[in-house]
């Protein structure tokens, strides 16, 4: 990251006063849906899905230098110091998780899934992943999870919701859905070429 992007998240994170733990349970929420991103992404050869997992990576390294920074304004004695090496020692390791959930999209952003012999396997997948924008006056625009009820109705569930530059990781039924949203949507090809219908504005 450039020197300009560090001195923003530091100051991001003294101006939010978020705590330790806030930073640190996101952490560990967006290395597990980079993890299993990064699975859904080899088993079904998306390099849709894989470049999402990339932008996950980006946000994990702001989280880093957030709850490092965090960390540094918490330790006034060697101590504290002392006392909060080994959140920082977890933070690294949810860290060193999310880089391996993006050695594994690197296989495929480099065309390896592109093999016959790597294609006949993923003939066997039946559950895909696809990324799924809801737009303006769509049936999506305004309602909540549970409105929508595509696990009921389709068999399929949002797995995360990317709104900007933020991401909702595990969202609930009364989360909200709005227009510019990007649902991470797990399911079968047909339940999800109906979301994505669904998605679509009038």
């Amino acid at each position: 990251m450039e020197e300009e992007e560090v001195d923003d998240i530091v100051e991001h994170a003294i101006s939010e006063k978020r705590t330790v733990k806030e930073v640190l349970v996101e952490m560990k929420d967006t290395s597990e849906l980079m993890i299993d991103l990064a699975y859904s992404a080899l088993f079904t050869n998306s390099k849709v899905i894989a470049e999402e997992v990339e932008k996950l990576e980006v946000k994990m390294d702001g989280l880093r230098y957030e709850i490092e920074s965090l960390l540094m304004l918490s330790a006034r004695t060697p101590e504290d110091a002392a006392d909060l090496s080994g959140i920082l020692h977890v933070a690294h390791s949810a860290e060193k998780i999310s880089n391996a959930a993006d050695d594994i999209v690197d296989v495929v952003l480099r065309g390896v899934g592109d093999h016959p012999i790597y294609k006949s396997f993923l003939d066997e997948v039946e559950e895909q992943v696809d990324k799924i924008e809801v737009e303006k006056g769509s049936e999506f625009d305004g309602k909540t999870i549970g409105e929508v009820a595509i696990s009921k109705k389709l068999g399929s569930y949002i797995r995360a919701i990317r709104r900007g530059k933020s991401w909702i990781c595990n969202p609930r039924k009364n989360t909200k859905l709005s227009k510019g949203d990007v649902l991470i949507v797990n399911g079968s090809e047909s339940s999800l070429g109906r979301i994505a219908e669904m998605c679509k504005g009038m």
